[in-house]
Parts: C-alpha cells; structure tokens; sequence
C-alpha cells in the first residue's frame, strides 16, 4: 500500500469506553485522519481483540488491486486446484470489512459481528492507536501482548525503515 508524501502518520494512544450501545468515542484528529468527506470510514477485522478503521478510498484502492490479480490469476488458469483457497479468501473478505458512519463527536458503533471480534463487553475499555495508515482500536489485554511481544523489535525496525 502506498503512502502518500501528504499525508502524516497517524500516531497516538489513548483509552476509551465502551458505552451501552457499542458507541466509541474516537479523538477528532483520529477519527478525520480516516473518514471521508461523508463522514464514513472502513471498519476491519484485524486480529482477534483487534479492529482497524481506514479511510474508504485508500482500502478500497488497495482491496480492488488485490481482487483484479485475483481475478486475472483465476482466468488464466493459475489457480486452478485451488478453489478451496479461492472460497476461504472469498468468506473473509465477506465478513472482514463493513462501512461504518462516524456520528458526532466522531462517534463509531461497532457493529454485530465486529463487537464479538474485539471481544469488548458494554461499560469496558479499549485503546485507541494510530497505527500510521490505519487506527486500531485494541481490546486492553490483547494490545498489552502485542506490545510485548513487538516493542524489543522496535528500535531495528525503526532503524530499518528510516535507513
């Protein structure tokens, strides 16, 4: 996925709840770094206790270019004997992704099948982090383990990417 020179790195952390209705309120600056115009975003699995919110246009580029190469391959006969794969990619992509509208006060309801993905009960915390293209919205404990198992590596990674 490409990055454009003009837009800046989506970074941050910050802490929020849950309310009784699935709404989160995300910080202004966040929530329009991944919103349109229209105020919508793209809500996608991510990993289990974890969901990504992307701006439309930059997924859907990104997803149309991947489902092109897919198609072309299928055509050309290079993905014959592999239907169960082809099947498997189709399932997730069908319930990976879903539009969502960001109310006021940059406001997100997780939907049904996305709330049992994060695993977030009404009333409990999630975080909030700017993940440079994308922001994830982190279940407590599973973004705990991520760090954990991420933040030694850190140092040669930023080293690597700012060579």
């Amino acid at each position: 996925m490409a990055i454009a020179d003009s837009e800046p790195l989506i970074v941050g952390e910050v802490s929020r709840t849950i309310d009784d209705r699935f709404r989160l309120a995300l910080p202004p600056e966040l929530a329009a770094a991944v919103s349109d115009e229209n105020g919508e975003s793209l809500l996608a699995k991510e990993r289990p206790g974890a969901l990504s919110l992307w701006a439309p246009a930059q997924w859907e580029h990104k997803l149309q270019e991947g489902m092109d190469l897919v198609r072309g391959k299928i055509r050309a006969g290079r993905l014959d004997g592999r239907v169960g794969e082809v099947q498997a990619l189709g399932r997730l992509l069908s319930t990976r992704q879903r539009r969502v509208a960001l109310a006021g006060r940059s406001r997100l309801v997780i939907p049904e099948g996305f709330r049992e993905f994060l695993g977030v009960e009404p009333g409990g915390s999630v975080m909030i982090v700017g993940a440079a293209v994308c922001v994830e919205i982190w279940r407590p404990d599973a973004w705990t383990e991520f760090l954990g198992e991420q933040m030694p590596g850190f140092r040669e990674l930023f080293d690597e990417l700012t060579k």
